[in-house]
């Protein structure tokens, strides 16, 4: 079945940045896409990015282009999302999910707080 365990949120200030990963043991990791999604507090969630199974194809939201850049290690079945030039309304729980956005095996998530 898998399990998805996000780490590397916390407290950053506007304009910082952070750099999320997704430790995977869903198998075989290297032929999946992968997703980052996000929830804010008393919103819906949003889809971030994907990434394709060899990491050569990389999707992204509108407001993650030029600033979040979505990577994969395949030897180490991890999945990053490089979170650049941080505002206050990336604040939300930052989650990867097996496959597309709807996938069914989805982590735990990661806080990310942007606050001066």
């Amino acid at each position: 079945e898998g399990q998805l365990v996000e780490s590397g949120g916390g407290l950053v200030q506007p304009g910082g940045s952070l750099i999320l990963s997704c430790a995977a043991s869903v198998f075989p990791f290297g032929e999946l896409p992968m997703t980052w999604v996000r929830q804010a507090p008393g919103k819906g969630g949003e889809w971030v990015s994907t990434i394709s199974p060899g990491g050569t194809s990389t999707t992204y939201e509108y407001f993650a282009k030029d600033r979040f850049t979505i990577s994969r290690d395949n030897a180490k079945n991890t999945v990053y999302l490089h979170l650049n030039a941080l505002k206050p309304q990336d604040t939300a729980v930052y989650t990867c999910v097996k496959g597309g956005p709807l996938g069914d095996i989805r982590g735990q998530g990661t806080q990310v707080t942007v606050s001066s």
